[in-house]
């Protein structure tokens, strides 16, 4: 059983929390785990770089001297690629590629993510995130964890319950803030120290069966007359 320190709003330490042994206990496959973290990064580029042909490079058009006579090779305008300024032969052009991965393999990357993680004691829990009122309050408990780690970057994966308090976790220039049903596996490995909410595992805890009683149907019997 895996347990981490958990830390108050105020960065005071609690009862240590035991994580989930599925998602934080499993044996990373660094080779799957890298490709998800590809696939991630690409697609998080817009792909829109592009370099300027000679067509639309904005320059004269006009002949640099006679075609014959000079003892030069023979040229147009100063638009060709061979000039400074003109345009670019083979640049890079505007391509999109989308990459994607199953569903099967998400899970597996972001399983092999927190567990990496985990193991590498860069994974805290955080109570009361869902009470957070001020970024004052989260820069206390930063500040508390950077001085025992030395860590700089921090990511917050936050419950349901903390979704009104996004928005004091904006203002932190060391830390991002993402839903646990949104993290993914390039969120974890890129993202610092992990910090999970604590009502998260509240959530995932099963429901308790409620037993109901069956009661005995009794058959009426029809008395013949």
């Amino acid at each position: 059983m895996l347990k981490v320190a958990t830390y108050t709003l105020k960065g005071t330490k609690t009862k240590d929390t035991t994580l989930p042994k599925g998602m934080f206990e499993a044996k990373p496959n660094l080779n799957l785990l890298a490709h998800a973290v590809y696939v991630y990064e690409e697609r998080s580029h817009s792909g829109l770089r592009k370099t300027k042909t000679r067509s639309e490079v904005n320059r004269t058009t006009k002949k640099i001297y006679k075609q014959k006579g000079t003892g030069g090779a023979r040229h147009g305008s100063r638009r060709a690629p061979i000039f400074v300024g003109g345009g670019i032969a083979l640049g890079p052009r505007p391509v999109r590629r989308i990459l994607k991965l199953p569903q099967g393999i998400k899970n597996k990357a972001k399983a092999y993510a927190f567990s990496l993680k985990a193991d590498q004691k860069e994974v805290f829990v955080a109570s009361g995130l869902s009470k957070v009122e001020k970024t004052k309050e989260i820069s206390g408990l930063l500040d508390k964890i950077a001085k025992e780690t030395g860590a700089k970057s921090f990511t917050f994966v936050l419950s349901e319950k903390a979704r009104d308090a996004v928005k004091f976790f904006r203002n932190l220039g060391n830390a991002v803030s993402v839903q646990y049903k949104d993290v993914n596996a390039f969120d974890i490995v890129k993202g610092g120290i992990i910090i999970l909410d604590e009502a998260i595992f509240e959530a995932e805890k099963p429901a308790k069966a409620v037993k109901k009683e069956i009661k005995p149907v009794k058959k009426k019997v029809k008395t013949k007359k």
